[in-house]
């Protein structure tokens, strides 16, 4: 009897361990994620003031009326086109999915890049075709050629 009680205290003081580091572990837990919360409410808090500001600057822009240069342009497209990635809820399956997408997405904007430099290619060739038209147009332009001399000499 006095082997069993002895048995019986042993097990409930390793099960009163076993719940202490169950209940120390739950509150690590609880502290990280109050933590992650926390962070995500900041990084949003941050994204959101730059967001206003990318928004008030645009605007202050179009106000002005003035005209933008190349550089301007291209930043202003860019942001534009710029998603946001919102990968911090996501599971392994969708992030997989995610980045399928974004690869999807990059080979689209390839092949795009792509046409739109063979067409440049075939529009610089067709004008250097016509200025040479041009210049072998003039060298057989009627008077081409005879010294003209205005003026009272004429």
């Amino acid at each position: 009897m006095e082997k069993d009680l002895l048995e019986l205290q042993t097990l409930i003081d390793v099960h009163f361990e076993q719940r202490k580091k169950e209940e120390e572990e739950l509150v690590a837990l609880k502290e990280r994620i109050e933590r992650r919360r926390s962070e995500r409410a900041e990084q949003q808090r941050f994204r959101t003031e730059k967001e206003r500001e990318r928004q008030a600057k645009l605007a202050a822009e179009q106000k002005r009326g003035k005209r933008q240069t190349g550089r301007e342009m291209k930043v202003r497209i860019l942001s534009e086109r710029k998603k946001p990635l919102e990968i911090d809820y996501m599971g392994e399956e969708q992030l997989r999915e995610k980045a399928q997408e974004l690869s999807d997405w990059i080979h689209q904007l390839e092949s795009e890049k792509f046409d739109l430099m063979a067409k440049l290619k075939q529009q610089k060739y067709e004008i250097n075709v016509l200025y040479n038209r041009i210049s072998h147009a003039q060298k057989f332009r009627k008077g081409a050629g005879k010294g003209r001399v205005g003026g009272r000499w004429k």
